[in-house]
């Protein structure tokens, strides 16, 4: 079975829910899958894991696996990790996250790995999450707003990807809303004409993200699951 690295158009459009809906969804199936979040920037929580999105993801896939293998990096300020590392004069050794990685996909049968940002947000002033996922050596999926916008930030993702030879297994469009305007609907179609890039699923807003038999509906209902495990 194949691994996967989550990436965004952008900050905010739904990785982390993604990421957590696919793992639990995997779960359900009997599939070990396991989940890394490399880099995690913002206020750490009290309780438990230092990111709240470490949280979703690991209770998403029901696993035993460490903080320092799920989340190797954390930075607590909420900003992109290169800003992040500037104002708190902090450094990390990205080798840390190659060997938590490395350690993580031998114990499952699919590694689910989230980014930051974008592909293009830097982890320092010349290395960027796209040159994390080039060293990874894992596909791609694209997570992907419906709204106006997403075509410039989906094209720009997607071109990203082929200048660094990673390959894009199939983009998912979030937050789409049926009532809104009709080249918002159209947007997952016109991605699809443009890239030739399958679309994986659109799914709609969902206000409960935290529920995971909610996020495992949904995805069940909008997701091609079986393109990922094939």
């Amino acid at each position: 079975m194949k691994s996967y690295f989550i990436t965004g158009t952008d900050t905010g459009v739904g990785k982390t829910v993604i990421t957590a809906s696919l793992a639990a969804c995997l779960k359900k199936r009997g599939i070990d899958v396991g989940v890394m979040k490399p880099i995690a920037t913002g206020v750490p929580q009290k309780n438990g894991f230092k990111s709240s999105d470490v949280t979703l993801l690991s209770n998403a896939a029901s696993v035993n696996d460490s903080e320092e293998e799920i989340n190797p990096v954390f930075i607590p300020l909420p900003s992109s990790p290169y800003d992040a590392c500037k104002i708190l004069n902090h450094t990390f050794d990205i080798n840390v996250i190659f060997d938590k990685f490395e350690k993580l996909l031998k114990k499952h049968q699919i590694l689910l790995v989230e980014g930051i940002g974008g592909i293009m947000t830097p982890l320092s002033n010349n290395y960027f999450v796209a040159d994390m996922v080039k060293k990874m050596g894992l596909e791609t999926i694209i997570v992907a707003r419906s709204t106006l916008g997403t075509l410039n930030h989906t094209m720009m993702t997607f071109r990203i990807c082929r200048q660094y030879e990673i390959p894009v297994k199939g983009i998912i469009v979030n937050y789409y809303d049926e009532k809104g305007m009709e080249a918002e609907r159209n947007s997952p179609m016109t991605i699809h004409e443009i890239t030739g890039i399958p679309i994986l699923g659109v799914l709609p807003f969902v206000k409960d993200f935290q529920d995971l038999k909610t996020m495992i509906r949904f995805a069940e209902q909008n997701l091609d699951l079986k393109l990922l495990i094939s």
